[in-house]
């Protein structure tokens, strides 16, 4: 085992503990950006200039009325900015635009002595606009051919030898939804200049170096005369990776101006209107199977919905289409990405990054086909497992190392769910019941974790003891109720040899830890638990050599375990306190910076070849529900999932983090419906889902009635910190279990072997004309049934249509659509 992944004894790491800020979040006393505020004397506030239409050219901009408002100080606009504006990294998102993008976009932000002076002097604002087409759709966008940024198409294998070679291909699409964070806390920053004229901004960031990046590049700085600093955040999810740059250097260039303090703080409305979301996609397939069942070719395009700047949508496509294959092995595909340009806010990062979008096309397949194959989707699933010892690779090229785990978890979950019994029980409830059906769905997950772009995947820290044997951390992971910080404490605990309560953890902050990777990608606790790591031993090192003097042995003889030097095989020994503060004396360094590269790491993004990936995560989840015949209205009965964290840091974190996955994702997935307005009226583009009374959250009553999760054990992971593994985004995808399970209970309102198309999110609308469609199905009893007859229902190529019923209803243009 390599020396990142041992674990020493008694090691503080693996204890089941409680997040380490959970009785400030409970009582409270936690502080976030905002609260700073208050603790700040003569705070200005900021507030947007939005305008209310979806796309135009800005002809006059008139500030003269808003400073006659009392309480008004200042209003920025472009001409204020002394470096660039501009506020994103691919240099297309003007921070004050001349040019309305989207509905609602700030074109300029107005100080005040208070939020309200700051609004009134907003409204009072006046803007001409020349008015422009928009595009607001994915349908609109594909068919004006509006896209931008990179096309990647991911190849392997001979496609068209794949397609001969299968006795069953379907066609098909599939339309899917964005989501919006909902993160408790809004974007918010806050910023003042020193006597130094250094800038310090507070911000509510998953990405401080690079919000420190763009505020000095829009005040004409360098990054060492700007420092940010994140409290900790109240949620992010990947939306607050990049999109509070923009934000914190409003703040900074107000307070540059005037000599204040600036504060920016979203209202939920402006936030759900000025931030991106998870990315919409669109896709279009095409599937061969054998008559075995097992896949032999995929040919597919994904869109997805960008909106009008790039932001971080060509790395998100690139994640799509690196998880389509998902557990399985596609021995030959052709997948291509596009990114579509709309005039709504820019999509960004969420959970998952474009993984979740890639999985849930190939697993709507398998649900979609497992009837038309005469096989139980379970089965279906399971044929087409990656497996040991087939030197199979992904589309992309990457060699699955350990797929034994696919079907560890898998059948882990088959045997404590009581999968074969429940699916009995299942069949003949709804043989009892016509109005109300039952289904039950197991579903998997393989999800690749690093950043895709290598240069990422780097993590920093400095830790520091000082004489009094107390331990201060600081690393470049920021803290977003995740329980990073928690369980860097840990390693930090361990690695030292000494108890939890000597070492405290330090704010995220750019000039203790530079040029941090973002805290995304589900590598927080890889990378900054390896440099903090890295910084203890460097410390341990350092001690345990003092110690051996002290002790009179040889270092390697030497043992740091809670709190107390030993040598082995003597019973002298020196306490923690006392080691520290004789290596002081004798002028011994006691603080130390660490750092960390992940190895292994390569990839083409041209060819879309390569390794882009340290390792893979994998879990397993088996979802009940029960559906209503008459609307559509459903609940979760039963859930049941076990994962794959390795060696878990803390198993009490880790445990919920994949409760708090799992629901996010059914969130998106059956409830989260955004909407906007399409019409041609003079609301167009309008987002319609403002506010959490028009936007459908998880509650506690879509919570699962019966929720058991269960780590996998014996799963140390080599090469990781301590033997674990990333936690933060795999478990959202577990979530897929409940739109199968959906789909099979809309299905039992028909004939067996109905195939159900099945739109997302599925919401008990959905799955009311989910069930109208089964019930008017032409489906066959099974697959015995004629074959010309289900060849001409089917909408299937070619005539190798065998041992499988009709389908329920794909769409004849679905092929079609592949090549647009």
């Amino acid at each position: 085992m390599s020396q990142l992944s041992e674990r020493p004894e008694k090691a503080v790491v693996g204890v089941p503990m409680p997040h380490e800020s959970a009785a400030l979040h409970v009582t409270g006393t936690a502080l976030y950006t905002d609260d700073l505020v208050h603790r700040t004397k003569d705070v200005l506030h900021a507030y947007p200039v939005q305008v209310m239409k979806a796309h135009g050219r800005i002809t006059a901009l008139r500030t003269e009325a808003a400073l006659a408002v009392p309480g008004v100080v200042r209003v920025l606009t472009g001409a204020d900015v002394p470096g660039v504006n501009d506020a994103g990294m691919k240099h297309d998102e003007p921070l004050f635009p001349d040019e309305v993008m989207f509905h609602g976009h700030a074109v300029a932000w107005v100080l005040g002595e208070t939020l309200e002076a700051a609004r009134l002097g907003a409204a009072a604002v006046e803007v001409e606009l020349d008015e422009l087409p928009s595009v607001i759709t994915l349908q609109e966008a594909i068919a004006a051919g509006s896209f931008h940024g990179a096309r990647p198409v991911m190849e392997t294998g001979d496609i068209d030898a794949g397609f001969a070679d299968s006795a069953h291909v379907f066609t098909g699409e599939l339309q899917f939804s964005d989501q919006e964070h909902f993160y408790l806390e809004t974007h918010a920053a806050l910023a003042y200049i020193d006597e130094a004229e250094q800038v310090f901004v507070q911000s509510s960031t998953q990405h401080p170096s690079e919000t420190q990046e763009i505020v000095a590049h829009v005040l004409g700085l360098h990054s060492h005369e700007v420092t940010v600093q994140c409290l900790r955040m109240g949620g992010g999810f990947g939306g607050k990776e990049m999109q509070p740059h923009g934000f914190a250097a409003v703040a900074a260039l107000g307070a540059k101006l005037t000599g204040r303090p600036v504060r920016v703080r979203l209202s939920r409305t402006q936030d759900l209107t000025m931030s991106g979301k998870r990315h919409g996609f669109h896709a279009a397939w095409r599937i061969g199977f054998d008559a075995d069942g097992r896949i032999q070719a995929l040919d597919a395009t994904l869109t997805a919905d960008g909106g009008w700047s790039l932001d971080l949508s060509e790395p998100v496509v690139a994640r799509a289409l690196c998880h389509i294959d998902n557990t399985y092995w596609i021995p030959n595909a052709r997948v291509a990405g596009r990114i579509a340009r709309t005039n709504k806010v820019s999509n960004t990062a969420f959970r998952g990054f474009g993984g979740p979008q890639g999985m849930l096309v190939i697993e709507d397949i398998m649900g979609r086909c497992a009837p038309l194959l005469g096989l139980d989707p379970i089965e279906l699933r399971e044929r087409n497992f990656y497996r040991k010892g087939q030197g199979q690779t992904t589309p992309y090229g990457q060699p699955v190392v350990r797929p034994e785990r696919i079907s560890a978890v898998w059948e882990q979950v088959k045997e404590s769910a009581g999968i074969a019994d429940r699916t009995r029980e299942i069949a003949a409830f709804n043989a009892a019941h016509p109005h109300t059906k039952r289904g039950l769905a197991l579903t998997g997950l393989k999800f690749g974790i690093s950043f895709n772009l290598t240069a990422f995947n780097q993590g920093g820290a400095l830790v520091l003891i000082y004489k009094d044997g107390s331990v201060l951390i600081n690393h470049g992971g920021t803290e977003m109720g995740q329980g990073l910080h928690t369980k860097m404490l840990q390693v930090a605990a361990t690695t030292l040899g000494i108890p939890l309560h000597k070492v405290r953890l330090a704010p995220t902050r750019t000039d203790k830890v530079p040029n941090t990777s973002a805290t995304a990608a589900s590598a927080g606790a890889d990378l900054n638990g390896a440099a903090v790591k890295n910084a203890c031993e460097q410390l341990r090192e350092r001690l345990v050599r003092v110690a051996a003097t002290q002790l009179g042995s040889h270092a390697s003889d030497v043992r740091i375990v809670e709190g107390v030097a030993r040598t082995l095989g003597s019973d002298r020994e020196l306490a923690w306190d006392d080691l520290v503060r004789t290596a002081y004396l004798q002028r011994v360094q006691l603080s130390a910076a660490g750092f960390y590269r992940t190895e292994g790491l390569h990839w083409d993004a041209k060819t879309f070849r390569g390794s882009p990936f340290k390792y893979f995560a994998h879990g397993a989840a088996a979802a009940e529900v029960e559906v209503d015949g008459f609307t559509g209205a459903y609940r979760i009965r039963r859930v049941d999932i076990v994962h794959d964290v390795g060696d878990s840091l803390s198993p009490l974190i880790d445990i919920g983090q994949i409760e708090g996955g799992f629901v996010q994702g059914a969130g998106w997935l059956t409830l989260e419906d955004l909407r906007w307005d399409a019409g041609d009226g003079p609301n167009r583009g309008r987002l319609l889902t403002q506010a959490a009374s028009t936007y459908k959250l998880p509650s506690f009553s879509e919570m699962p009635e019966e929720f058991n999760v269960t780590l996998l054990e014996n799963a140390t992971e080599e090469g990781a910190v301590y033997g674990s593994k990333a936690v933060g985004e795999p478990p959202l995808m577990l979530a897929f279990s409940v739109r199968e399970a959906l789909r099979q209970a809309a299905a039992a309102f028909g004939p067996a072997g109905t195939s159900v198309e099945l739109a997302s999110p599925a919401t008990p609308e959905a799955v009311y004309w989910a069930i109208q469609a089964a019930r008017g199905s032409g489906a066959s009893d099974g697959p015995a049934d004629d074959a010309a007859a289900r060849i001409d229902s089917a909408r299937v190529e070619g005539a190798r249509v065998e041992g499988g019923p009709a389908d329920g209803g794909f769409r004849a243009d679905a092929e079609a659509a592949i090549g647009a």
